[in-house]
């Protein structure tokens, strides 16, 4: 009877980087995802690859995922487009300029440089940033990657160190038993065993969680993205802006803009997502407030996906508070791509090696403690609608 040493519900980038790095440590290992690795979250962001503007809880998991990101190639066999653009941040008056600066020496703590920018310097280095910006910092070694590319390199290089990855292989359940998880598959009468279970399912996450009674709430959001016609090169780092609201970047190989702003509606239970045409018109008049050159630039293609959210648009990372041998790691609240080669790499630490050199203080589901459930009297989180400008996702 087979019982791999690790099992791994959910084929986003976090959970292929995690089949990846264990199998590096010589771990058996199993990948179930139910549809196509990348086909959610991780596959249909924003591609932002960013250090800059991180709650201070993020900067270990970000500045060593900046690590993996610059040696992609040599890791998965692939650059997935990676290209270090810099991520520059706008400032709209003197109180987030404050923040910057502020920021600015938190990041430096984690060996982070940030440049920051007064309104000339701003004016002078970037003219075809809007006039109505206060000054910007900028990360030089942030920059952006193609998401379509990432998780299933790493799938890939997992499968070619011999981790069993499975796709269109929905989990039903999954519980303990003495061998340590049985997990039960959707047209499979014999469970899957295994010693060890990581649970990297995006937007079901909590509900997998929930299986063991792990019980945290997880909403869901559909970030509202959209891509241009190609142009020529305008546009150097990714543009962000402090508080959340309009991000950009234009790719660098066909010269398409990248950007997007607010949500569209998504149904966790039904697995469908779209856009919405109000919020993508907004979003294009917020680009072009931003960079006004891009008046008369076509949008062709607007799109959205399912992505997880925690009240506190932090994510759950790190083993369970209540099971051994479990380990959770979803609700990225919008801006866990660039964080998952690291994710990857620090649970398959967790579950190989017993410990990780890098720090997760407060992403522990335990921070939720003694907080009580919404759920009891709120409408269910499965699905969402757009409130409006405001309710902004972040880049990624």
């Amino acid at each position: 009877m087979k019982v791999f040493d690790l099992a791994i519900i959910g084929g986003g980038l976090a959970g292929c980087s995690t089949a990846l790095h264990a199998r590096k440590k010589g771990a058996s290992v199993i990948l179930l995802e139910r549809g196509r690795c990348g086909g959610q979250a991780s596959g249909v962001n924003y591609g932002g690859v960013r250090q800059q503007g991180r709650h201070p809880a993020e900067l270990p998991l970000a500045r060593r995922s900046r690590g993996i990101w610059g040696n992609l190639y040599a890791l998965v066999g692939c650059d997935c487009e990676f290209i270090a653009t810099g991520h520059l941040k706008l400032a709209r008056n003197d109180g987030d300029m404050v923040d910057l600066v502020a920021h600015q020496a938190i990041a430096a703590d984690h060996g982070i440089t940030i440049e920051l920018f007064d309104r000339a310097d701003l004016r002078r280095r970037f003219p075809y940033i809007g006039d109505r910006f206060y000054g910007a910092s900028l990360c030089a070694e942030d920059g952006q990657a193609n998401p379509r590319l990432a998780a299933p390199a790493f799938a890939r290089a997992a499968r070619q160190l011999g981790a069993q990855v499975q796709e269109e292989c929905p989990v039903e359940h999954a519980v303990l038993s003495p061998f340590g998880f049985e997990i039960h598959v959707t047209g499979q009468d014999t469970p899957i065993r295994a010693h060890r279970l990581v649970n990297t399912a995006g937007a079901w996450g909590a509900n997998v969680a929930g299986w063991f009674g792990d019980s945290v709430r997880e909403e869901v959001m559909a970030p509202n993205m959209c891509v241009t016609e190609p142009i020529a090169p305008l546009i150097g780092p990714n543009l962000g802006i402090c508080g959340g609201g309009i991000y950009i970047r234009q790719a660098s190989g066909h010269g398409s803009i990248i950007f997007g702003s607010g949500v569209g509606t998504a149904d966790r239970d039904a697995l469908r997502a779209r856009p919405l045409a109000a919020v993508t018109m907004d979003a294009a008049k917020a680009a072009i407030d931003m960079v006004p050159a891009l008046a008369n630039v076509l949008v062709v293609r607007s799109w959205t996906g399912i992505e997880g959210r925690m009240s506190d648009n932090l994510p759950v990372v790190g083993p369970s508070p209540t099971v051994p041998n479990l380990y959770h790691a979803f609700g990225f609240s919008g801006h866990g791509f660039q964080l998952g080669p690291a994710v990857g790499a620090v649970l398959a630490e967790l579950a190989i090696d017993g410990g990780s050199p890098t720090c997760l203080a407060g992403l522990s589901m335990t921070r939720f403690a003694g907080v009580p459930d919404p759920a009891a009297t709120s409408p269910p989180a499965n699905k969402v609608q757009p409130k409006g400008k405001g309710n902004d996702t972040d880049e990624k």
